[in-house]
């Protein structure tokens, strides 16, 4: 019997395994990379959240809590086309009903255009971007593919002193949308897509739902994404599977803006549900074409959907 007890002692003391996530975050205040621990949740205000949402939320809210860091709620709000105040709303309401705790850091993206803006100019300055006066068109088409290498825009080369002045020219609204994009000059043989000279910064002449009509030039998402991360002093930036690819941008951009500890990109699996609709593009297609009864319809597997059914937060957290 003594034997027995023993051992049931020594398995109940031994530790939970611990995620490749929790390995590399380990791994990196061990080796003095950072001091604490700085996670985030930055959905896009384009459409209610979702049970795969659930999953990045209570990731992230919980890396933090566990490593006694701290969670920021941002909205990366640079696509005014397609964002709503009713989303932001929502959002808010969901992401406190799962119980993630953010304190007093709610955070937009738009807060950090003029930031964005700079780096922008800095690229310029350091030979790092360019305007071009390419279509989306012909971008695309001088992208080459996975067995080609790209070509490069005849106004790459332009000098430093004209892609200032342009770059100034679309902030103040000279030109039509589409007429003009800000590119990154990186390298048009990358064997990663994403590095063969993306472009940064769009013409988009649209109300803003936080900044109104302040801008005409918007940064995209690969570009802004990771300067939100910086200006936040996020440690860990965590995030799916679909991003693995755009990691060596994300890294490329804070090192060329100079950020100092810079954060880092850590990817995870997506959850993949069968038989339920869980985009946020195919959903709202069926609210906008009043298939759904709205996006808290029972039928969905948004946040609203399922705290209308009456699931509890507590059951999702043990879902995902």
């Amino acid at each position: 019997m003594a034997d027995v007890t023993i051992n049931e002692n020594k398995e109940a003391a031994e530790p939970v395994s611990k995620n490749f996530i929790e390995r590399e975050i380990d791994k990196d205040l061990a080796e003095g990379v950072y001091d604490h621990v700085q996670t985030r949740f930055p959905p896009e205000p384009n459409g209610y959240l979702h049970i795969g949402h659930a999953k990045s939320i209570l990731l992230n809210y919980g890396l933090a809590k566990e490593y006694g860091g701290k969670f920021n709620f941002r909205f990366d709000d640079t696509n005014p086309e397609k964002e709503k105040t009713e989303f932001v709303e929502s959002i808010i309401e969901d992401v406190k009903w799962l119980g993630a705790d953010f304190e007093d850091r709610m955070f937009f993206a738009s807060d950090y255009f003029q930031t964005m803006y700079d780096c922008a100019v800095l690229l310029i300055k350091k030979g790092k971007a360019f305007v071009c006066d390419l279509t989306a068109e012909q971008i695309r088409e001088y992208r080459g593919d996975f067995t080609h290498p790209g070509k490069e825009s005849p106004w790459r080369n332009r000098s430093v002193e004209e892609n200032l002045e342009l770059f100034e020219n679309m902030k103040n609204g000279v030109y039509k949308d589409g007429e003009k994009v800000l590119r990154a000059k990186i390298d048009m043989a990358s064997p990663n897509i994403n590095m063969r000279d993306p472009v940064i910064y769009r013409v988009a002449h649209a109300h803003h739902h936080n900044t109104g009509d302040k801008w005409c030039i918007y940064p995209m998402y690969d570009f802004a994404h990771p300067i939100e991360d910086a200006v936040e002093h996020i440690t860990h930036s965590i995030c799916t599977l679909e991003f693995e690819d755009h990691r060596p941008l994300y890294d490329w951009v804070v090192r060329e803006c100079e950020f100092e500890n810079p954060p880092r990109q850590i990817e995870f699996a997506k959850m993949y549900l069968t038989n339920v609709i869980t985009g946020k593009r195919y959903i709202k297609k069926l609210v906008e074409d009043g298939i759904v009864d709205g996006w808290d319809d029972p039928r969905l597997v948004t946040i609203a959907a399922l705290r209308r059914r009456g699931y509890t937060p507590e059951s999702i957290q043990k879902f995902v």
